[in-house]
């Protein structure tokens, strides 16, 4: 099920010289990998064996109402068991159903050349797992009332029980509706958690090439606006940034801003291609999937020159640095010629790529597979970045692992790798008060503890402190865990806010420790009158005694 155009290379050679005429600025890729920022180097000339020639594919979408289509292609392909066939065939009304909570899009790209449809387990099969949904995400009492609503054949009772269980699986987690939107009527896609990082999730990239299962921004793709983020208007958002100097980083995401075509992400971003345009604005960065869904963006689409052309103008003549944030959770994204020729195409911007994913059950919670994603990324030139823990949203509790295995998988994997990878930061839990990394699993004070720090936090004061709770196996989130004995506080309250004062005064709850004697010498009272001991300082049961 392999779409290619590999086969026809004498027409392909045929056709290329017009090709070239008609791409703008002719954006090529080589094999080879450019120095960073030398567009020349994609302009290059038809060179034998050192260009990708495109592959003249479209984008295709896989949503419900076409996946059957797909599927009984696949059926009906002769090289697939009789097993495989009523496997594939049972799983189709448990898409369709589980799709009514969990939004369902695939790409063309990821059906043909990511999945392993021929495999013995396809629930095994982690980029399977990463697309397709299913009722097992749901806990038996909301599968229990979706599938009795569906039984009542009632539109309106189906659509009633959608709500309630979307409602009760928390669809903008750590306050992003209440804490982190700025209260302005004309600021309808901007959050602004961390004083230096201002988010956009401009409207245009409000949607996927495809959809992840444990996606924590599912209720950006359900068709409703008062839980979507979605900014219209550019010139608002530039006044925002105008107005807050303080904020040097844009971090642009959705959704997936890659998903725009050229002319909308300029209208967001061109202007940043002058320097003196907001200069206290050093870094843009962009959050995206794309490399994994749809890699073609950056190499075939019909504006893929355009798009890089931007990227490369933001940083070579705006002066900015750009990151592209890319989702990356398993070394199978990796694994293709598409892949590696978009990360060259990027990469020949002057664009840095970092990679970061969220730890997920029966997808990547193994620390081999993490530790080969890494030396693959750093092999490519894509910098390890972050290892998330499972947010409080949607189906954490079907891929959540716990905060003690997280621990245990993060760090038995870097481990396995050399200190080129080790820039990966994690676990960590972006949640409420910030982002809180597990540093460690000791034992301070006779008590087993989580060891945590603040990577991020809503009060910069509290940012690279470290502090300590009390070990827990089955947490998977920061609002499970709870203080030391002996009197100590968490940072943050009940509400999972920063509690009021500095970290020092916060911290200092914590129990004094109990101190062992370092000489055994008798009580002040039985020392003898005569000759006695010398007028130092003793510890005895845990008190400075002065004879």
């Amino acid at each position: 099920m392999r779409s290619s155009v590999r086969g026809h290379v004498l027409a392909l050679a045929l056709l290329l010289p017009t090709a070239l005429a008609l791409v703008p600025g002719r954006f090529w890729v080589r094999r080879g990998a450019p120095a960073r920022g030398n567009v020349g180097a994609l302009r290059s000339a038809v060179e034998e064996d050192a260009v990708v020639a495109p592959s003249f594919d479209k984008y295709r979408s896989v949503t419900i109402k076409n996946f059957e289509e797909f599927l009984t292609r696949l059926i009906d392909d002769e090289s697939s068991s009789d097993t495989q066939k009523k496997d594939l065939a049972a799983r189709l009304d448990d898409i369709r159903l589980a799709s009514m909570i969990f939004p369902f899009k695939s790409s063309s790209y990821s059906m043909e050349e990511l999945v392993d449809w021929k495999a013995e387990d396809l629930d095994s099969d982690p980029i399977y797992r990463l697309l397709f949904p299913t009722l097992d995400m749901l806990e038996e009492d909301h599968r229990q009332q979706l599938v009795a609503a569906r039984d009542t054949q009632d539109p309106f009772e189906l659509e009633k029980a959608v709500h309630e269980i979307r409602t009760a699986l928390n669809p903008h987690p750590a306050g992003q509706i209440s804490l982190n939107k700025p209260d302005e009527d004309d600021l309808t896609g901007i959050q602004h958690k961390y004083a230096e990082t201002c988010l956009l999730f401009p409207a245009a990239g409000q949607t996927c090439h495809a959809y992840c299962t444990y996606c924590f921004r599912w209720a950006q793709f359900i068709q409703d606006d008062d839980l979507k983020f979605a900014q219209k208007d550019a010139g608002s958002f530039h006044r925002y940034l105008e107005r807050h100097e303080e904020i040097s980083d844009v971090l642009v995401t959705g959704g997936d801003p890659m998903i725009m075509r050229a002319n909308v992400l300029a209208v967001y971003l061109g202007a940043f291609k002058d320097p003196n345009f907001l200069p206290h604005i050093r870094n843009i960065r962009i959050g995206t999937r794309t490399l994994t869904f749809w890699p073609q963006r950056f190499t075939t689409d019909s504006d893929a020159a355009a798009v890089l052309q931007l990227l490369h103008d933001i940083i070579e003549k705006g002066g900015r640095s750009l990151d592209i944030m890319a989702h990356l959770g398993h070394d199978v994204e990796l694994s293709t010629s598409k892949f590696e020729a978009a990360v060259k195409a990027l990469q020949g911007t002057g664009a840095v790529i970092r990679s970061q994913s969220p730890i997920m059950r029966g997808i990547n919670a193994d620390p081999d597979v993490w530790a080969r994603k890494w030396r693959r990324e750093v092999q490519l030139g894509i910098v390890p970045y972050y290892m998330f823990i499972a947010r409080d949203t949607g189906a954490q509790k079907y891929f959540g692992v716990t905060l003690a295995e997280a621990h245990s998988i993060y760090s038995n994997a870097i481990r396995q790798v050399s200190g080129l990878a080790r820039t990966a930061r994690g676990p960590s839990m972006s949640c409420t008060p910030g982002k809180v990394e597990v540093t460690g699993i000791e034992v301070v004070q006779g008590q087993k503890v989580f060891v945590l720090r603040f990577l991020q936090c809503r009060d910069a004061a509290w940012i690279g402190r470290v502090f300590f709770a009390k070990f827990d196996a089955k947490a998977i989130w920061f609002d499970e865990l709870e203080p030391m004995d002996g009197g100590s506080l968490l940072p943050w309250d009940e509400e999972g806010m920063i509690r009021a004062g500095t970290p020092e005064e916060v911290l200092s709850t914590l129990a004094p420790p109990k101190i062992t004697p370092i000489i055994q010498i008798p009580s002040p009272d039985a020392l003898p009158v005569a000759g006695g001991l010398p007028s130092e300082k003793y510890t005895y049961n845990n008190k400075t005694d002065i004879p």
